[in-house]
């Protein structure tokens, strides 16, 4: 089996995780709904939905935007049509952008 790899995040990175578990084990709580009923609606495990909540950093980003999305944690401060404004705006912006970037490679000096 292998191992686990050991990543360390910034403290932004933990702050702004533990912040989203927490509104959003608020928002479950103020809908009163138990962790099992929103991880049922969500298609997740209730263990999932507890490591979210607790702010874990190693759950997957998609069961994190979904859990939120249906207690109504807004992850943007945008409303549907604006989100799919600037959605648009990036798609466009990106297909002007170079696909991969590559460093520089450096100059050979082959005179002897």
């Amino acid at each position: 089996m292998p191992k686990s790899i050991k990543r360390t995040y910034s403290r932004y990175s933990r702050d702004a995780t533990a912040l989203l578990g927490g509104l959003i084990r608020e928002a479950r709580k103020e809908r009163r709904l138990t962790a099992q009923e929103l991880a049922d609606r969500a298609g997740i495990s209730r263990g999932l939905l507890q490591r979210i909540e607790k702010g874990d950093l190693k759950c997957e980003i998609g069961a994190v935007f979904e859990v939120a999305s249906i207690v109504g944690v807004t992850l943007f401060d945008a409303d549907e049509i604006t989100l799919a404004k600037h959605l648009s705006q990036i798609k466009h912006k990106l297909a002007l952008l170079p696909k991969s970037v590559r460093k520089k490679a450096k100059a050979v000096i082959d005179d002897f």
